[in-house]
């Protein structure tokens, strides 16, 4: 009588660990789904009658310098204090073209206008269509210590003209 109420307890109390097991690793997967889904920052949409994104050099009148304007430039520290994370919108003022794979320069200046840091990147998730402002986020280098000003600027960027 003793050796099946104890076999009973000793499979109870397997199938409550396996459940415990499966439920953790679910909570780790969705962890990590969430996590990596809000990597991706920088999210923009790209209307359906854009044609192929080209150099912007590629289609005549492109001008990412001009077309696109940056305002509300915000910089942050990560969390641990290390990493430059940026926050901009993103004005295209072009009434024809789409941009996407938008390249940037970050510079960081200390309290005696001294360039401390240079980087350059692409944010290429984000699409902006003619007369659309979007807000994009993306993360930096790491942030350089004694930096007093900080400033942000589009270089360039590929263009796709409108398909009506």
């Amino acid at each position: 009588m003793f050796e099946a109420t104890q076999e009973q307890d000793q499979q109870s109390s397997k199938t409550g660990i396996l459940i415990g097991v499966l439920v953790a690793l679910a909570l780790v997967g969705f962890g990590i789904f969430a996590y990596m889904d809000s990597r991706g920052g920088a999210s923009g949409s790209q209307s359906a009658a854009t044609a192929t994104a080209l150099p912007s050099t590629a289609i005549k009148g492109a001008n990412p310098t001009k077309d696109l304007r940056v305002s509300s430039p915000k910089m942050e520290k990560d969390y641990t204090g290390t990493t430059a994370n940026w926050s901009l919108d993103i004005k295209n003022d072009s009434k024809t073209l789409t941009y996407s794979n938008i390249g940037y320069q970050t510079t960081y200046i200390d309290a005696g206008g001294h360039v401390l840091v240079v980087n350059r990147g692409t944010i290429p998730s984000v699409s902006v269509g003619p007369g659309e402002e979007q807000t994009v986020q993306f993360r930096d280098t790491l942030y350089p210590e004694g930096t007093a000003v900080y400033q942000c600027k589009i270089t360039d960027a590929s263009a796709a003209v409108v398909a009506e």
